[in-house]
């Protein structure tokens, strides 16, 4: 199966890395485990600041790995916030890597949905204050 070429998004990215030799699998694929580790801490990172503190990862409600992912690839992760709830905050997570240099190509990677919520110093489940209307453009509780 060739894999579809697309653009990064136009987007303001939330992490960036490079996998190395020790990420690989038998196979010399990039772990599916070291994608998903990186998945949940971009998710995270939007997540920590809507709650203005610490967050745990409390479900992850959809992963799809679309392509592999290899050593040298630039992998790119977009994360968003798409639901606020009283405690709780869902995150959208697209991953891209970048490979092939000349000239470059673009795939998708991964695709995930993962919710995390507000905790408090001890580790506490703790509420999500509102924000101002429209602030952030995301859907967030009545």
């Amino acid at each position: 199966m060739s894999p579809e070429r697309i653009p990064l998004p136009d987007r303001d990215v939330t992490l960036r890395m490079m996998p190395m030799p020790a990420d690989l699998n038998q196979n010399g694929d990039v772990f599916g485990g070291w994608v998903m580790s990186q998945v949940d801490v971009a998710g995270a990172i939007p997540a920590m600041r809507r709650a203005r503190g610490r967050v745990a990862t409390v479900s992850v409600n959809s992963f799809q790995f679309r392509q592999p992912v290899s050593v040298g690839d630039i992998v790119s992760l977009y994360a968003e916030v798409v639901r606020v709830g009283r405690t709780s905050i869902t995150v959208r997570v697209e991953v891209y890597a970048e490979r092939n240099y000349a000239p470059t190509t673009v795939v998708k990677v991964t695709e995930a949905e993962l919710t995390y919520v507000a905790i408090d110093a001890a580790g506490r489940k703790r509420e999500i204050h509102e924000e101002k209307s429209g602030e952030n453009g995301i859907e967030s509780r009545a």
